[in-house]
């Protein structure tokens, strides 16, 4: 085939998203307004919970779930070992102490049994992960957090609301997945969600927090905490600071600065109306790529099955009977013929900022050896079928060298 050169993940922009930043530009209003709060009202609607905050970051969704349930010094996270380092910073910045576990044999879901072992009456939260945009088995952390809510000592008024551990979803790669006819947003306490550019729906930069209704907490309430949070604890934003005689604003705490703006909301909310069908792309997509890995006898993630659908962000493939050196040549003849893959991703207790707490790989042999081996296959909506028939003939024609 003719060489092509395929991008491992180029956001997916239209005229529609253009035009209508260029919307928000001449209206004059480019930092939170009214295209941001239209943005959570229908992303809210989109995940089927109440409320919802756009943020900077999915990073900073996240620390701010962290925050609003007044987890601190003193406190345990657990965290699975094999996710992106924003997962495990968040707990860091708070100043809790991050509790890692390794995954399950041939999985990039956490080792269950292990996380419930590590509850203790220092543990005020789990953050599971939605990697690749399959939704994990919130249902088994539910039991596990409910069977030890006897070791659990709340420490806020949200804490004694809940009455255990607080269960956290890092939906990063997530918006869209659905779990046993629950969205992805409805499912977990807390959820975190990234529209960084890489993402399946983006706002260039840019994240949004969402909860479920906690019975006892007022979600007005809790809304207007995060925006609290996210802008500088003023009493206003700039938004209630155009209504007529409404200058005056206090500051009630020495808070963050992560607010979404028009700008990016604009292109949030044209990307919106675009997202089923963009979902669907990477469906069409996927099942190729399935059907190439069968043949191969190549391992890869299930995103769809009878009780779940996944968002397909992420195509995770891992070659039988290859180490750490084979699966980097393996990428280097992939580039050599125009096509980018990726590693997702390198668990973090082998990334420098994390053995320095002390943690090391060898006490995640599971996380490494789902690691070792994977390569991921670029999957975004910009390909085209030549495309696609292009990474899986090279792909192909490149593993066969290694199987045995």
């Amino acid at each position: 085939m003719e060489r092509r050169n395929i991008q491992f993940s180029p956001p997916d922009i239209s005229e529609a998203e253009i035009e209508e930043v260029c919307e928000a530009l001449r209206s004059g209003w480019i930092t939170t307004g009214p295209r941001t709060k239209e943005l959570e009202k229908r992303l809210a609607a989109f995940c089927h919970t109440d409320k919802l905050v756009c943020l900077n970051s999915a990073t900073a969704a996240e620390e701010l779930n962290l925050r609003v349930l007044g987890i601190g010094a003193g406190d345990e996270v657990i965290v699975p070992a094999y996710t992106y380092t924003a997962t495990a910073a968040a707990v860091i910045h708070v100043g809790a102490k991050l509790v890692f576990i390794d995954s399950q044999k041939d999985s990039t879901e956490m080792d269950y049994d292990a996380m419930e072992a590590a509850v203790n009456e220092r543990t005020k939260a789990v953050i599971a992960v939605d990697l690749g945009g399959i939704i994990a088995d919130y249902d088994r952390i539910y039991d596990a957090v409910e069977r030890k809510k006897n070791l659990f000592n709340p420490k806020t008024d949200i804490q004694k609301a809940l009455g255990r551990v607080a269960v956290l979803a890092d939906g990063a790669h997530s918006l869209g997945a659905d779990r046993n006819g629950k969205m992805a947003g409805e499912i977990a306490d807390f959820t975190s969600f990234s529209f960084h550019a890489v993402k399946n729906f983006t706002t260039a930069e840019g994240g949004a927090a969402t909860w479920r209704h906690i019975d006892g907490v007022d979600d007005e309430a809790l809304y207007k905490q995060y925006q609290l949070l996210s802008l500088h604890g003023q009493s206003k934003d700039a938004l209630a600071k155009t209504k007529l005689g409404a200058w005056e604003y206090d500051i009630v705490a020495p808070y963050y600065k992560c607010n979404m703006t028009d700008i990016m909301a604009a292109i949030g909310l044209r990307q919106l109306d675009r997202y089923t069908g963009l979902l669907e792309r990477r469906k069409q997509i996927i099942a190729r790529y399935d059907e190439m890995c069968d043949e191969l006898g190549v391992m890869h993630l299930n995103h769809y099955g009878e009780n779940h659908n996944g968002s397909g962000h992420l195509y995770l493939t891992r070659v039988p009977g290859i180490g750490d050196e084979q699966r980097r040549e393996i990428i280097i003849k992939m580039a050599e013929h125009g096509i980018a893959t990726n590693v997702h991703y390198k668990p973090l207790p082998m990334m420098t900022a994390y053995k320095a707490y002390g943690w090391d790989i060898k006490d995640f042999p599971n996380a490494y050896a789902y690691y070792e081996n994977l390569i991921t296959l670029p999957l975004h909506t910009l390909l085209s079928d030549d495309d696609v028939e292009y990474v899986v003939e090279n792909f192909k024609s490149i593993v066969k060298e290694y199987l045995k």
